[in-house]
């Protein structure tokens, strides 16, 4: 939504008590943004503390995701589930490198764990999870190409670990083939300059949903 010059001149005006009960107000219905601020004015750790927090707490749940393995339906509302948490972190943080590290954190620690398990699903039962795996991983590449080289070294090793996760499990190199993911692009850390184009086609033309 766009704010006129004058609404913003009204606001502006407003007396102080007034702006805070109005900001109260908002800051109830906008939990992410009364997180994001309270970390911004309050929190006593830095972003790297909050990171390293999360990546503790991502390998917890992803060990006791696994262990408690039913199906490749449920594995992937875990993850979902888990995903959104590493989002939760960065609307708070504004932590985009830990968006990156975080994610392929819990991809490497699952994938090794749970693919086994899911090879012996039905292909019926095992798609979702396949393409929602692949998805994430062109995310990454998407992610980390927009960021500035000194950056995007950093890295490299667990993208070539996640492109050997990929690479030994039948049914998501099966699903990578097919939704246009080249597996070589992790393996040897080389993200096309046109990946964005490439996505986007890929989106349009109805795969990785």
């Amino acid at each position: 939504m766009q704010f006129s010059k004058d609404f913003k001149a009204a606001i502006s005006d407003l007396p102080s008590k007034e702006k805070d009960k109005l900001l109260l107000r908002l800051l109830k219905k906008d939990l992410n943004l009364a997180n994001r601020l309270h970390f911004e004015l309050l929190d006593d750790k830095t972003v790297d503390d909050r990171r390293a927090l999360m990546a503790d707490k991502v390998k917890k749940r992803v060990a006791a995701i696994c262990d408690n393995y039913y199906s490749p339906g449920y594995l992937m509302m875990d993850l979902r589930y888990l995903s959104g948490e590493i989002t939760e972190h960065v609307n708070i943080t504004k932590d985009k490198f830990g968006e990156v590290t975080l994610t392929l954190l819990m991809l490497n620690e699952c994938l090794p764990h749970s693919m086994t398990k899911v090879a012996t699903a039905p292909p019926s039962k095992s798609r979702k999870l396949g393409v929602y795996i692949i998805a994430r991983a062109f995310k990454l590449l998407l992610l980390i190409k927009k960021m500035h080289a000194d950056y995007q070294i950093d890295f490299k090793d667990d993208v070539t670990q996640l492109g050997e996760h990929i690479s030994e499990s039948a049914v998501l190199m099966k699903t990578a083939i097919y939704h246009g993911l080249d597996v070589n692009w992790l393996l040897q850390f080389h993200i096309p300059e046109d990946i964005e184009e490439i996505h986007r086609d890929l989106k349009k033309r109805g795969y990785l949903k």
